[in-house]
């Protein structure tokens, strides 16, 4: 049996920047990503902590060590600057193997950094 379960998170960054103009996506600083072990174009769950919003999108990769975290396209009118957020990504796996993973949790600063 296959089940998804919890593969990475980054928990509680803010929101730097939202762009309404643009194809759609989130872009994460790239240390960020390297950290929580996501890449671009993962499908992530994005959580809105100041308005409750929850939503699906997919990753673009943003400036190392900027701390910059970007809605964009329909995304950018799920929060707005200064809004935190949960990053949450999924993976599928056996049964038996989801019992003994270990998700990467990452847990950024006031200023999204590490």
């Amino acid at each position: 049996m296959m089940i998804q379960v919890l593969k990475s998170k980054i928990h509680n960054v803010k929101i730097t920047s939202t762009e309404l103009n643009y194809i759609g996506s989130i872009t994460i600083d790239e240390a960020l990503l390297e950290a929580a072990n996501m890449i671009e174009n993962e499908k992530v769950l994005i959580v809105n902590n100041n308005n409750g919003e929850r939503f699906e999108t997919y990753i673009i990769k943003g400036v190392r060590g900027s701390g910059y975290i970007g809605l964009n396209g329909a995304a950018a009118r799920r929060g707005q600057p200064g809004d935190e957020l949960i990053i949450i990504s999924f993976a599928t796996m056996e049964f038996e193997e989801a019992k003994t993973h270990k998700p990467w949790l990452v847990f950024p600063n006031a200023f999204n950094k590490l």
